[in-house]
């Protein structure tokens, strides 16, 4: 019997270890532009929201998909963006979401981490960053639903970037 549906007819993939380059390797096969910040960390824009997909812990055996929701919503919301914020937390698999007050503004964001400490198969990490961002995505349009004036003063200041 298939765990979870999955096809284990084939062979097994070979597992190698978890690098940056092979996390850009799935995002330039995918066509996705990102770049690579001066600590060498990747990161690009999707749907006008900023991603970063870290490598962590020891050894860089976990990767992190980590989106940030560019609205920016006064902290005095705060009690209003954490009660959607824990009710999707308690509804979904994934992302885990969060808040915090970063000056006068509430910053949201999304996380999707898995440890690949035995390795990983390059399926495994196109999976990882494609339920990452589009997890993530869900979550920021429930988000943009509740918060629409926000969500529509983001768009308007993006199109006026975007000239």
């Amino acid at each position: 019997m298939a765990l979870l549906g999955d096809d284990t007819s084939g062979p097994t993939p070979a597992l190698a270890p978890l690098e940056r380059e092979r996390v850009t390797a799935v995002l330039d096969a995918r066509g996705l532009e990102y770049g690579i910040d001066e600590d060498g960390d990747v990161g690009g824009y999707f749907d006008g929201h900023l991603f970063y997909f870290f490598l962590l812990g020891p050894g860089d055996m976990s990767l992190q998909v980590r989106g940030r929701w560019s609205r920016e919503v006064p902290a005095a919301r705060l009690a209003d963006v954490t009660a959607l914020v824990n009710e999707w937390n308690s509804t979904h698999l994934w992302p885990k979401g969060y808040v915090r007050t970063e000056d006068d503004v509430l910053g949201v964001y999304g996380e999707h981490t898995v440890d690949y400490a035995h390795g990983v198969a390059d399926v495994q990490v196109d999976q990882h960053l494609a339920c990452g961002i589009a997890t993530t995505l869900q979550l920021f349009a429930q988000l943009d639903e509740a918060f629409p004036a926000e969500a529509a003063a983001a768009r308007a200041a993006l199109q006026q970037q975007q000239g």
